[in-house]
């Protein structure tokens, strides 16, 4: 998911194109996912990051730029695309391979949703925007999930790989010192 618009990162670069450590975000986590069982990578841009889809070098289903939950729905719709689908957000430069297939071991069928404690992100000093109560704990969801036909469940994890969502220069600059 590479198609936002990054208004809170106060910044003339596309989001996904911001760098954190000289890379592009999206470089990152394309990084990550080729580093990772993944088979195949379709990244998912929009109107918002039109330099980020000419940037790219693995195919791209255009979104229409409405936002996260508008943009996944078109991206699923794509008959491209078959379930279950990892979704990962571009704006995770710490994410690595490693990560990528412990998601994958956790996923057990149906949906994933990745959580970390809001706990987590505070005490990192990332921004925590939303976070929603989940078995008692208040967590926020890290921008990686599993979409597939059938229950939802979650996966808490404490790694920092996936608690650090870049939407601030702030949130950058935490990145940057775990590089």
């Amino acid at each position: 998911m590479c198609g936002g618009r990054g208004t809170r990162l106060a910044t003339d670069a596309e989001k996904p194109l911001f760098r954190v450590g000289g890379v592009p975000m999206v470089d990152r986590v394309v990084g990550a996912l080729r580093d990772s069982a993944v088979d195949r990578i379709v990244a998912a841009p929009s109107p918002n990051a039109p330099n980020t889809r000419s940037h790219l070098d693995v195919p791209c289903i255009e979104t229409p730029g409405e936002g996260y939950v508008a943009d996944l729905d078109a991206a699923l719709a794509d008959d491209r695309l078959s379930r279950p689908v990892l979704t990962v957000a571009a704006d995770l430069p710490l994410l690595n391979g490693e990560v990528v297939d412990r998601v994958l071991d956790s996923h057990e069928g149906g949906s994933l949703t990745v959580l970390v404690p809001a706990s987590l992100k505070r005490g990192l000093g990332v921004s925590d925007d939303t976070t929603f109560e989940d078995g008692g704990r208040v967590v926020a969801p890290t921008g990686v999930n599993v979409v597939g036909d059938g229950p939802d469940d979650a996966w808490l994890t404490r790694d920092r790989r996936v608690a650090v969502n870049v939407n601030t220069i702030a949130d950058a600059r935490v990145a940057e010192q775990w590089l």
